[in-house]
């Protein structure tokens, strides 16, 4: 029997990527969002090892968001994570927002100061997942472009020998 061959195109599918104004406007809010953790630790009233407690609570905060942002990700492409590395990954997120939290607010500062650091922590952890978020897809967005132009090659060398052989 017969079997038809459909054309093979020479170029790879298109990759959906995120735009050049996305990328800016979550990359200048992110470091928006440092400079006004940063502005507020700077200037925090008080006793130095609060200001220590607040600067580590921020950073706990950020490494938890990225690893929280890339064990979800991860989990929506394979089911290859154990329970318990799923209780660590939420739970060090839930201790860090907490020992943070609970530190800012036993602080002997103004009300409005507390208000002031706890809004621009928050606005951190939000332009975290969302810069681990854009990351990530650019990073998906990479691999997917390379596969698709590694199969396109394939292809053009697959009928590059066909044409050879029937010659």
């Amino acid at each position: 029997m017969f079997s038809r061959q459909a054309p093979v195109s020479s170029h790879p599918a298109a990759v959906g990527r995120d735009s050049r104004g996305w990328q800016l406007q979550v990359w200048v809010s992110f470091a928006l969002a440092v400079s006004l953790c940063g502005t507020g630790l700077a200037w925090l009233p008080g006793q130095d090892l609060d200001r220590a407690f607040m600067v580590m609570g921020y950073v706990f905060c950020l490494t938890a968001v990225f690893v929280l942002s890339k064990s979800v990700r991860d989990q929506q492409s394979t089911a290859a994570e154990s329970p318990l590395w799923r209780l660590v990954v939420w739970g060090g997120f839930a201790v860090a927002m907490g020992l943070t939290g609970w530190g800012l607010l036993r602080m002997n500062i103004s009300e409005t100061y507390k208000a002031y650091l706890g809004v621009s922590w928050l606005y951190l952890v939000s332009s975290a997942f969302t810069l681990a978020k854009t990351l990530r897809d650019a990073h998906e967005a990479a691999l997917a472009q390379a596969r698709a132009e590694a199969r396109a090659q394939l292809r053009r060398d697959l009928q590059q020998g066909q044409t050879s052989d029937s010659q």
